[in-house]
């Protein structure tokens, strides 16, 4: 079984989107650079500090909108053993894969689909554990 262990939302102003997470639900925010898209790592719960984490609560983050870019939603991530594996299993079971696999420093392998009702959903195969 593959588990959701990130989520995603859109953002057009990062300052506020951090804000509002920051004093509405108490949740640590980390602002990263150009290098990393401007992302922004949103820990929910101090449990899951990784993708192989302690399961049943989730961390995420924020990425920057691209204007007219497509699927510029809300969305979650699955982590996965064999990336090519998955994505081949998303493909047989009638998901359409969106562009080609993306490395995250330090993280791991990354690449989104939409499943068969549209959703944009996320794959990540972490790097090998130290």
């Amino acid at each position: 079984m593959n588990p959701v262990v990130h989520f995603e939302f859109p953002y057009e102003d990062r300052a506020r989107i951090a804000r509002f997470y920051e004093q509405a639900f108490g949740w640590k925010l980390q602002m990263l650079g150009p290098e990393m898209g401007h992302y922004v790592v949103a820990v929910t719960a101090e449990s899951d500090a990784g993708p192989r984490g302690v399961r049943g609560a989730i961390n995420g983050g924020f990425f920057q909108r691209q204007p007219g870019a497509a699927d510029q939603v809300p969305s979650v991530v699955i982590a996965v053993d064999d990336l090519a594996d998955a994505r081949a299993r998303v493909r047989e079971a009638g998901g359409e894969l969106l562009g080609e696999p993306m490395p995250i420093p330090g993280v791991g392998q990354y690449a989104s689909f939409r499943d068969t009702e549209g959703n944009r959903v996320s794959l990540l195969q972490p790097l090998p554990m130290a």
